[in-house]
């Protein structure tokens, strides 16, 4: 039974969004990959209840060490919720103390994965992209989009952005949005080949189904983060960009199991478990190379594990206002 001294916290959505800062949160994330890739974290791999079409059920479990904060995320993913101020990713984080063992925080898990996985995939453009890079294309106009082109601005002093989705209307309606917000030139295109022919860095964020995002239209040098996709089945790039890269994981083991487009690959027989060259966090640390040379296309392949939303909520727990 929980006593006075110990009460549970609940951590909102508005005090996320006002916290968890990109300043914040890209060097926790930064942290936690490396912790991560050096097995210094413990977690299991994510568990997915498909409930209905375009609509799952993710339970997270994980510890940030031996005897440090763990618990876990309960995250929904509607990818029909399209309505402003509606996040297809939905739930909770859920923090234990790791001296007594009981629960003593709640946080809202949309927030925090709209956040902390634009950081993570800032943390691997600041590893992975050429330093001169300065032109950002965005595949898909819905919050990870908003929360990409902000974190991605953190790591590159960007001189263009432009914006592609599937709907022109709404993909202008975004680029407007964010046009007031940021003092970079925002543009759309008409289809995804003219948003990514000039493109340093690329961030896909849909909810496609199958590959909007070829390989021969992604020039020499270009940086790309992966992360509409979070679960085997729907891949937003095809094989030829998965086998003309150089591929980086957030989780190997992740990748391998529920890693689409590189599952895709690999089944059609064009790589194998080593064309994954290395996690982010080995790149972080030093022990693996990530991009060598200026014209190597390099891919980031992220679906997301659980020590960054501990580590985020754990920081706005922890750093109290």
């Amino acid at each position: 039974m929980l006593t006075e001294k110990m009460p549970i916290r609940f951590i909102d959505r508005d005090e996320v969004a006002r916290r968890l800062t990109y300043d914040l949160c890209i060097p926790i994330v930064r942290d936690a990959m490396i912790a991560f890739s050096r097995g210094e974290t413990k977690q299991l791999l994510r568990s997915i209840l498909p409930l209905s079409e375009g609509r799952l059920f993710g339970v997270m479990p994980g510890a940030l060490g031996a005897h440090a904060p763990f618990g876990a995320k309960l995250i929904s993913v509607f990818q029909g919720n399209s309505a402003p101020g509606q996040q297809s990713h939905q739930g909770l984080v859920i923090l234990f103390d790791p001296e007594t063992g009981a629960p003593v925080c709640v946080v809202h898990a949309g927030e925090i994965t709209a956040i902390r996985t634009a950081a993570a995939s800032a943390v691997a453009t600041a590893a992975l992209a050429r330093p001169d890079a300065q032109r950002l294309a965005l595949i898909g106009c819905g919050e990870q989009a908003a929360t990409h082109m902000r974190a991605i601005a953190k790591v590159r002093r960007l001189e263009s952005i432009v914006v592609w989705g599937r709907s022109p209307e709404r993909a202008r309606a975004f680029a407007e949005r964010c046009q007031a917000q940021l003092s970079i030139p925002i543009a759309t295109a008409a289809s995804v080949e003219e948003a990514v022919c000039h493109a340093d860095i690329v961030c896909t964020v849909t909810s496609a189904t199958e590959p909007v995002l070829k390989g021969t239209w992604v020039r020499p040098g270009t940086h790309v983060n992966l992360v509409g996709s979070s679960y085997a089945g729907p891949a937003e790039v095809d094989n030829d960009l998965v086998v003309r890269s150089r591929f980086i994981a957030d989780s190997r083991e992740g990748i391998l199991r529920q890693g689409a487009e590189f599952l895709r690959a690999r089944e059609a027989g064009l790589v194998g478990d080593d064309h994954i060259v290395a996690e982010i966090g080995q790149v972080l640390a030093g022990e693996i190379a990530g991009r060598r040379s200026p014209e190597e296309i390099t891919v980031y392949k992220s679906i997301g594990h659980v020590v960054q939303d501990l580590a985020s909520a754990w920081a706005l727990y922890s750093q109290r206002e």
